[in-house]
């Protein structure tokens, strides 16, 4: 048996999205003529696909440039004013490593597209997955260790039980009925802003389940770093 820990990926999200998101919400307002982007970015360039195909200079330079790019200040509006289903041009993929259980939990946030390890397909009696299962240590905290213990020989006899079942010729969808919710899973997850917005003040939060916040905090700290202003108001 292997015991591994939990870990997020970002796998892909919507480039510039700030300015995506402006693009869309000004259609509301008839006031593309306001955006400004900056004009002294150190030189750098980017491929402006939602004007006119022309190039511009960066559309957020930080501090450096002459002129700041209205996307930000429009963002802060809309979230501002709770518009916030504009937010939803804009999205980000996920490849999330973590036990059964939190899945269970991940899955009823309903706005979002999943793809997950699947038990009925996945043989782990099978030299692929080394013959063993893999499991997600559920302590997040400091725990005695006769409690550890009784974790791990739990784990150890449906572990044993399993794979004699698939020695035995039962297919891997049958003998999945004797694996445990701390069973190790990869979960793919995208969904847009909005969603993601309304995941985090969930799963971050103080009640949460302690494995659930583990990974909503791994996901909080990648998306602040593709936007930002679309989640830095989340408690």
């Amino acid at each position: 048996m292997k015991i591994v820990k939990p870990s997020v990926e970002l796998v892909t999200y919507t480039q510039e999205p700030e300015r995506l998101i402006e693009r869309m919400g000004r259609i509301c307002y008839q006031s593309n003529h306001k955006v400004k982007v900056c004009l002294g970015c150190e030189g750098r360039r980017y491929s402006d696909t939602l004007f006119n195909g022309r190039e511009v200079n960066c559309p957020e330079c930080n501090g450096t440039g002459t002129e700041k790019s209205s996307a930000i200040a429009f963002v802060e509006m809309i979230k501002k004013n709770g518009h916030e289903s504009v937010l939803e041009h804009a999205s980000a993929s996920f490849s999330i490593i973590t036990d059964r259980g939190v899945t269970h939990e991940i899955v009823r946030h309903r706005i979002a597209a999943y793809s997950q390890e699947s038990t009925r397909f996945c043989n782990y009696g099978k030299g692929g997955f080394g013959k063993e299962i893999t499991v997600i240590n559920p302590f997040v905290a400091g725990v005695d260790i006769d409690t550890q213990e009784l974790w791990y020989d739990s784990l150890h006899l449906a572990e044993e039980k399993y794979l004699a079942m698939i020695d035995k010729g039962v297919s891997p969808q049958i003998a999945r009925s004797v694996l445990p919710n701390s069973l190790k899973t990869e979960i793919g997850m995208t969904a847009n802003f909005r969603e993601f917005r309304h995941f985090l003040r969930l799963r971050t939060s103080p009640k949460a389940h302690p494995q659930m916040r583990e990974i909503a905090e791994m996901i909080r700290k990648e998306l602040l770093g593709v936007s930002e202003v679309c989640f830095n108001d989340i408690p």
